[in-house]
Order: C-alpha cells, then sequence, then structure tokens
C-alpha cells in the first residue's frame, strides 16, 4: 500500500491540475537536480548512456542520471494524461499513481502501474509502452489486470515483470490481502488465455491464527507483505518482498525480504528453507534506526555488468522522509544476496 500524499518536493516536481473526465494534463515547472532524491518505489532503466528512474507520483515521476549520483528530476511525469479507463474502473483513483515497473522486452520499453486507493483492494494495474525512454508520449495499452473489494482476495498494485529462461514474460503483484500473486503473461504483456493468480508469498501463514492488527487499514488484514521483485541470478530466481507498514514516516517499519527458487513458479524458500507462501523469508535489509527508520519496496538490476539494488528508506535524520537508497549486491558463496553500502560505480 502506498502513501495517499505525496511529499512536498515530489508534488512541486510532478503536480497536475484535472482538465477534464479523460485525463489530467500537468503543470509545467523547471528541472532540478539533486544527490539525495525523495522517491517512493523506484525502479530503474538504462538506455545509451542515461539511467532513468521512475517512480510513484502524480503521472509517475521521472529522473535521470549519468553516473547514479546526480539525478535531473524532470517537471514532465510520465503519463501527461491518464487513461480515461483508469479512473472508471477504480473509485476514487485520479492521478496519483503507485509503484511502477519498467522492462525491455521484444524491442520495446514496457511499463507497469498501480491505480488504487489506500487500503482498498478495489485496483488496477494498468500497461504503456515506447520505443525508446526519451520520448515524450507513450502508448496506453489498456489494463493488464484488476482486482475488486467482495470479488478477489489479492490486490492488483505492485506489479513487477519477469521475464524466465524460456522468453516467457510473467507478472508478479501484491500488497496484502492473501499475498503476492503471479501469473504468466502473453506477447502483448497482458494475462494469459486460462490464467489464474497464484499465491508465491505470505507475510503470514494462512494455517496459523494471529492476533496482529494493521495500524493502516482495517480492510486489508494482517499479512503485511507488498512489493514482490523477481531478479534471475544464475541458477535462481530470486523473490525479494516488503514486510510490515510503509508510509507512516518515522513510525515506518518497512523491511526486505528474500526467497529464491529454480523455477519462476516457485516455490521460493528463504536461507532456512522455509516456504514463503507460508510466511518465509530472509531478511536482508531493515532500518538501522541511525540513518533510516525502515526501507523496502525494492528493485533489482544486472546493469554496466553490476547488480544494483535500490529501494526508497525513510530517513531518520530527516523526520521520516522517503528517499533513494542505492546498493550493490555481492553474493555469498552459496548464492544469497548481501547489500554493499556503496556507489554503482
Amino acid at each position: 500500500m502506498k502513501p495517499i500524499k505525496i511529499l512536498t518536493m515530489l508534488v512541486i516536481a510532478t503536480a497536475v491540475q484535472t482538465m477534464n473526465a479523460q485525463g489530467h494534463k500537468p503543470f509545467r515547472h523547471e528541472a532540478f537536480t539533486t544527490n539525495n532524491p525523495m522517491v517512493h518505489d523506484p525502479v530503474m532503466a538504462k538506455e545509451g548512456d542515461t539511467y532513468y528512474l521512475f517512480s510513484t507520483g502524480m503521472g509517475i515521476q521521472q529522473m535521470t542520471s549519468k553516473d547514479l549520483k546526480t539525478w535531473t528530476v524532470l517537471p514532465q511525469p510520465v503519463m501527461s494524461v491518464i487513461p480515461g479507463w483508469t479512473t472508471d474502473s477504480v473509485p476514487g483513483f485520479r492521478n496519483h499513481v503507485w509503484a511502477p515497473d519498467i522492462i525491455h522486452w521484444h524491442n520495446r520499453w514496457w511499463m507497469a502501474y498501480s491505480c488504487s486507493t489506500f487500503g482498498k483492494n478495489g485496483s488496477a494495474i494498468g500497461l504503456i509502452s515506447t520505443n525508446h525512454l526519451g520520448n515524450t508520449i507513450w502508448k496506453d495499452e489498456g489494463c493488464i489486470i484488476a482486482s475488486k473489494s467482495k470479488r478477489n482476495n489479492w490486490n492488483a498494485i505492485d506489479p513487477n515483470f519477469i521475464i524466465d529462461d524460456n522468453d516467457t514474460p510473467w507478472l508478479v503483484w501484491g500488497s496484502f490481502w492473501d499475498g503476492i500473486q503471479l501469473a504468466q503473461l502473453d506477447t502483448t504483456m497482458h494475462i494469459a488465455k486460462g490464467e489464474q493468480p497464484r499465491t508465491i508469498a505470505r507475510r503470514r501463514d494462512p494455517n496459523k491464527k494471529t492476533d496482529h492488527v494493521n495500524p493502516t487499514s482495517k480492510q486489508a488484514g494482517p499479512n503485511a507483505i507488498e512489493a514482490p521483485f523477481i531478479f534471475k541470478h544464475g541458477q535462481y530466481y530470486y523473490l525479494f518482498v516488503s514486510w510490515d507498514y510503509c508510509c507512516r514516516g518515522s513510525k515506518s517499519d518497512y523491511r526486505v525480504a528474500v526467497g529464491r527458487s529454480k523455477t519462476v513458479c516457485g516455490p521460493y524458500l528463504d536461507r532456512s528453507g522455509n516456504d514463503m507462501a507460508l510466511g518465509g523469508g530472509t531478511i536482508i535489509l531493515e532500518g538501522d534506526k541511525t540513518e533510516w527508520e525502515a526501507a523496502g519496496h525494492c528493485a533489482a538490476y544486472t546493469i554496466d555488468n553490476q547488480d544494483i539494488f535500490i529501494c526508497h528508506g525513510y530517513s531518520a535524520k530527516q523526520n521520516g522522509m522517503a528517499m533513494l537508497m542505492l546498493r550493490t549486491i555481492t553474493w555469498t558463496e552459496d548464492g544469497w544476496p548481501v547489500l554493499i553500502e556503496q556507489s554503482a560505480k
């Protein structure tokens, strides 16, 4: 689940105004540079000599960098017009677009994004595409999948694309309810015919009772897991997930857990052999309460022959403000990820 309000500078960078029922056009502001960008739910791509960072924001915030250190926050959001189907499909959704994901597949860039309202699972995952990341206009590819309250026990937000060893695309997504979902896609990056979502990770074992109470939403329940990201390394697919609660500033207790599988469908087991579908997961990142109160909603890439991990962290020194964290990934002898606090260059 994502923040209902965007941080002040994020608003300045990508603020929008409602124009009509079909879309929302952005105000134009000047670009600015920063070494400490404020972001929620970041994902990354590289084209040519430029790194692109996309994140939750009005129309999806975007920024660029040449060195992964200095970032230029662009005044134009990715989605200068919000497709009309999104507001028709998701009650209460307008233009604050959550948790995008980006992938290059079959000579085209594909971006999935989340349309929802805080704490509810009446949601949809949309799709846009482009030939080049420098383009200012993306093609609306419609809805990949949607969830409805009282119909689905999962939430269609936090999408992530993964391409398996057979060049088959999959989508993993989910937030709370029954946990993390996975489904195969077709060549148009929509749910393949006959596919049904399958649960591959939960915060808690559904066979065991819990007295845990969700402090953020009565509807979402206590299964506090979201923001999946699958990364292939060696012979394994690694499933990163975020546990517990984001979007509460210095009260956030977000943290990242991981498991792995030799097949994209799982089962994903943690370092102790516990199935993530039954609440397993090995913690690899959490707040130290000195620099960071909490951290989560991650992504992982191999870029320039180096494995990179990014997420947002809640800064302990800036009253819980959400900011970009970047780490390099090293691997233990038995193939588990270790995060190193240094630049990727």
